[in-house]
């Protein structure tokens, strides 16, 4: 048999026994991370382990049936990925409400978003039963994004949280609706781009053995541009405009194959940033001028404004945790501001270690690698962009926080996938997961073979003619 024959013939297994082993593993990360934490700060297993153990397995398990019935091909490593991170930072959010002896709960608040998250998982994989019906909601979906990203701008439910304005609040609830934003920006750049990709993979002047793209095609990289920018501008945003353009940007390189758009739309975002820097007081964005500030000396304004106690207290948690951690209950990852959010993966470092930080960056990594993977495997364009689109999102998140923390690159005000407190980011990256199930399922299922009258009348109605 040729090569191509057999690339045609094969065909992938379901694997959901494996997934089903692989959440086992999962449950036991998270179920054990939570005991662990009642024996270190309190020296006794929690009381309501049954329940919370007993409440995070349905989950789990139903998230998992849905996938065994409804997406029966969908890759088997995913789900567990998600389990793990999402259990361990349940773990790690209530580890520090013990702390601060705080009376809120924020990780029975994170258990309901997860029951939400989980809800809208299977809601997705239930009702979107190809991914490429998505496609006809291209231009839809773009101008959903934009109206989202204004949300926060109007007047009654607009809110300003630590200097951007970035939420929205309708009575006790908050949201961020860039989450949502960015699943829509996702598939409004895939249909667009798989409709004009030839047009813009076109190549124009060569300089430095680069071809750069055509004048005329510069028109979507200026438009998307103008929104990050103005998103960094108005909403005093940097993690988020720098996720937009970054997301963009890749898709656009993967959709035409042109390194031209990343060295054009990089100098774009660059030249940006230093003209806010230096010019960012005048135009009213001194948050992020702060933040610059703070990442290139952190030392210096320790204790004086604009203050970066925040970050140096995580560096110092991290440095002593060392390469194993202190264990929970030993350290004080309750000195960080915001430590169960924008700095969980402080938390993490302090009491699990550095070996602990690198197993959740290898979790991540495989999450983006499995992403890519099925891009891949695609049949449809749409789904190939569609697929990287989505994993470029958690990509682009973790190394945007995770650099932040550690000093990297200047801080933002994103979460970290899956561990970090915020019920609109955990809800998002479920249906991000959905749809890359869904994508794969579609993609690893057995081609429909044609019965014999089919192939006997096939071969009828074709001609072959040699020129």
């Amino acid at each position: 048999m040729s090569q191509s024959g057999a690339l045609m013939g094969f065909v992938h297994r379901q694997r959901r026994g494996a997934e089903l082993f692989l959440l086992l593993i999962a449950l036991a990360v998270g179920i054990g991370a939570y005991a662990a934490v009642g024996l270190g700060v309190e020296g006794t297993i929690p009381a309501d382990l049954i329940g919370y153990g007993g409440w995070l397995a349905a989950l789990i398990v139903a998230a998992h049936v849905s996938v065994r019935l409804l997406a029966p091909y969908a890759d088997p490593v995913l789900l567990p990925l998600v389990a793990a991170l999402n259990g361990l930072g349940l773990a790690v959010i209530h580890r520090l409400d013990l702390a601060a002896a705080s009376e809120r709960g924020f990780a029975r608040q994170q258990l309901i978003w997860m029951t939400l998250g989980v809800a809208l998982f299977i809601a997705t994989i239930f009702f979107l039963r190809d991914h490429r019906t998505l496609q006809r909601l291209t231009y839809t979906s773009g101008l959903l994004a934009i109206l989202l990203l204004l949300l926060p701008f109007a007047p009654i439910i607009g809110n300003d949280v630590n200097g951007a304005q970035i939420w929205i609040r309708v009575g006790p609830l908050s949201f961020q609706p860039g989450e949502v934003a960015k699943l829509l920006l996702v598939v409004a750049f895939s249909g667009y781009l798989v409709q004009h990709r030839d047009a813009l993979a076109l190549a124009g002047r060569r300089v430095l053995f680069i071809d750069l793209p055509r004048g005329r095609d510069l028109g979507p990289i200026l438009g998307m541009f103008f929104v990050s920018l103005f998103v960094l501008v108005a909403q005093n945003d940097f993690g988020s405009s720098l996720l937009f353009f970054g997301l963009f940007l890749v898709m656009i390189y993967v959709a035409t194959e042109r390194p031209g758009w990343l060295v054009i739309g990089g100098a774009m975002f660059a030249s940006a940033a230093l003209t806010l820097y230096f010019f960012g007081a005048k135009l009213g964005v001194g948050h992020v001028v702060n933040r610059f500030n703070i990442w290139l000396d952190p030392m210096a304004y320790y204790d004086k404004s604009p203050g970066s106690f925040q970050l140096v207290e995580g560096l110092f948690g991290m440095a002593w945790g060392g390469l194993i951690g202190r264990g929970f209950g030993e350290g004080m990852p309750e000195r960080v501001p915001f430590a169960n959010s924008d700095f969980i993966i402080a938390s993490v470092g302090e009491e699990l270690g550095l070996t602990a930080v690198m197993a959740v960056i290898l979790c991540y990594g495989l999450i983006v690698e499995r992403a890519l993977r099925i891009a891949l495997i695609s049949r449809d364009g749409f789904g190939k962009l569609l697929a990287v689109g989505l994993g470029s999102i958690i990509a682009l998140q973790v190394f945007v926080v995770i650099g932040g923390v550690t000093g990297l690159i200047p801080l933002t005000g994103l979460t970290t996938p899956f561990l970090s407190y915020g019920g609109s980011s955990l809800v998002a990256n479920w249906v991000i997961i959905a749809l890359l199930i869904r994508i794969s399922d579609h993609a690893r299922r057995p081609v429909p073979r044609m019965s014999a009258e089919d192939a006997d009348l096939d071969s009828e109605m074709t001609q072959v003619v040699k020129l």
